[in-house]
């Protein structure tokens, strides 16, 4: 086994190469893209219903809806989690 040292520049050295576009055994976990439209109509909400229970903005809604920007980051694991489990999220926002 090897130390920390080696473990972590090993760990970095593989970042490197994944960024830099170099195959390696980097595992890159990446949740899936959400179809926000479909989502919100699927719970049967209006535009400002979704906004308001979820957090999020009505102008961003609007520009994931259109297909002008795409969530990432927490927004998208948030939204990830409403698709698959959406009341228990609304469970755990009230």
């Amino acid at each position: 086994m090897t130390n920390p040292y080696e473990s972590i520049a090993k760990g970095l050295e593989e970042a490197i190469g994944h960024v830099s576009g170099k195959q390696n055994n980097a595992r890159v976990h990446r949740p899936a893209q959400v179809d926000v439209a479909k989502l919100r109509q699927r719970l049967g909400m209006t535009q400002m219903e979704f906004a308001a229970t979820f957090c999020i903005s009505v102008a961003t809604l609007r520009h994931w809806e259109r297909g002008d920007r795409q969530p990432h980051g927490p927004a998208l694991v948030l939204l990830n989690v409403v698709d698959k489990e959406p009341s228990a999220v609304i469970r755990a926002l009230r």
